[in-house]
């Protein structure tokens, strides 16, 4: 599947880097009141976002910086507010940049800085002078000119914000951070059309904003789908032949379980050859396999893995669909192929977890899953896994409690449903709790696709809930949610509505809402 990503700085695990703070800690260890080193160092912790590391140098350079030397003192003041931006301690930051004007009364960068501190911080009106002064220096400052049409959403005075950022658009309109940033006034001011449209503009102006566009189009997608697939929809009206854009409207798609539409857009880059990649055709196996079209799905796998045969992801794919198949056998051998391509591949020790649990081989499926842990202790879902393997196959209950505690204190937002906390709290007992967790997950989380629903409907399930959970399954596919796979076939993790299909309700809301899958 194609992913693109924003550029990563440089790693300090890099040998130049490493090399380099080798120097550094020996100086400062020969003389810890070394500040110019210190705040060497301290810059680049920065600049690899090492923001503790970087606020004890910066603190410990200021103790021994001298009060004459005010261009260092000044740099030191920067640094540090920085660092307390990015930390998001925006009064801190306020505080070294008023310092640091004192300093230096004519220092733009440290009123830009305050501006956007104070903005954090509410403070609308400091924050607006502070914007307008650096348009009164440059009345071409376009930073200025967004950070005055943000002030004005939050002023309510939508016009204004209008004036600004469409000014400062005009001032570069063949750069595309212009659009990222007025996208963002938009959003501010709920234009979600104009927003979708500026990420839209960005993708198509240069490259340098692209995958930042992609992830602020997707992230705007959730409780926006039609609105952005409305503005993808123009955009190929205006040009037909633009294959990114089909792309990007297949993935959307995809990520909002709307698979039929994904496969429409795929086929059409395939056939129409606006892009050769065999990606394209994973992604169609990944559709098919949501569908239960396993045929076609292996069909399309195939073609991936012979494009691409060291992709292991592919091998990880293929694995899951033969395992959907009845395959045990096959679904392992492919987990296996894609383990000797990528030996710690997360993703190819649960696939061969499941694999073995399909072929009723649960000690060492328990085994992986524990590999796995190792590799990523922060994922939910395999603890999940191992803690139904543990009750269900392998008579491990004080084990597999263990397992489901670790999810309950793992820290995800309050909203995040794939935190699988409340099925935790339920399988060890605690019912009002996990009770508690879901219905606050209903309340908030946004659901316009319908996969909060389908979680609904698994974890009511799981609790023998069935009318309740049939209303969720009956709103879940309401909303498009269109994986068939998990509606009939998902058994892992007692994450699922296998309790419910042997009753003719389901089967029945199911055929009322087949044209979802077709």
């Amino acid at each position: 599947m194609m992913t693109i990503l924003p550029a990563m700085s440089q790693s300090i695990e890099s040998p130049i880097t490493r090399a380099m703070m080798r120097v550094y800690d020996e100086v400062i260890d020969e003389n810890p009141r070394d500040y110019e080193t210190l705040l060497r160092r301290g810059n680049e912790y920065y600049n690899h976002d090492m923001y503790k590391q970087a606020l004890d140098d910066v603190n410990n350079a200021l103790r021994y910086i001298p009060t004459s030397d005010k261009d260092t003192r000044l740099r030191a003041l920067m640094l540090r507010a920085n660092v307390y931006a990015m930390s998001n301690r925006y009064s801190d930051a306020v505080a070294d940049l008023d310092e640091a004007l004192t300093l230096s009364p004519d220092n733009l960068v440290a009123v830009y800085l305050r501006a956007n501190a104070l903005y954090n911080l509410g403070e609308y009106q400091r924050s607006q002078a502070d914007y307008a002064t650096l348009l009164r220096r440059n009345p071409r400052n376009q930073k200025a000119m967004f950070g005055l049409a943000k002030i004005a959403v939050k002023q309510n005075n939508l016009g204004v914000a209008g004036d600004y950022a469409d000014r400062a658009v005009e001032l570069s309109p063949a750069v595309s951070d212009v659009y990222m940033r007025r996208a963002e006034v938009r959003r501010l001011a709920a234009n979600y059309q104009g927003a979708a449209d500026d990420y839209i503009m960005a993708i198509s102006t240069d490259s340098e904003n692209t995958p930042r566009a992609l992830q602020e189009l997707f992230s705007l997608s959730n409780g926006n789908y039609s609105t952005v697939m409305s503005c993808l929809t123009e955009a190929i009206r205006r040009a037909p032949r633009q294959g990114m854009f089909y792309y990007i409207r297949a993935m959307i798609a995809q990520g909002h379980f709307k698979y039929s539409a994904a496969i429409d857009d795929y086929d059409k880059l395939i056939n129409e050859k606006m892009y050769a990649y065999e990606g394209l055709n994973a992604s169609l196996a990944e559709c098919y396999y949501a569908l239960g079209k396993y045929e076609t799905a292996l069909f399309n796998v195939d073609y991936a893995i012979s494009a691409n045969p060291d992709r292991a992801e592919y091998y990880v794919l293929k694995s899951n669909i033969l395992r959907a198949t009845g395959d045990a056998r096959g679904a392992v051998e492919q987990a296996e192929n894609a383990l000797s391509k990528s030996p710690d591949n997360k993703a190819a020790l649960e696939a061969k977890a499941l694999a073995l649990v399909a072929g009723e081989e649960y000690q060492q499926a328990s085994v992986l899953l524990s590999e796995a842990i190792m590799t990523d202790s922060a994922d939910p879902y395999l603890q999940m896994l191992r803690g139904w393997i543990l009750t269900d196959y392998r008579s491990q209950p004080d084990i597999a409690r263990r397992c489901y505690e670790e999810v309950i204190e793992m820290n995800f937002d309050i909203d995040q449903v794939r935190s699988y906390k409340g099925f935790a709290l339920a399988f060890i007992g605690k019912d009002n709790e996990a009770e508690q967790w879901m219905n606050t997950i209903l309340n908030t989380a946004d659901n316009s696709d319908g996969m909060i629903s389908y979680y609904a409907a698994c974890f009511y399930a799981q609790k023998g809930m069935k009318d309740v959970a049939l209303r969720h399954v009956e709103a879940a596919l309401d909303k498009g949610y269109a994986n068939y796979h998990n509606w009939m076939v998902a058994n892992e993790a007692r994450i699922n509505v296998a309790p419910l299909r042997d009753d003719p309700r389901f089967k029945a809301l199911l055929d009322k809402y087949v044209i979802i899958f077709k």
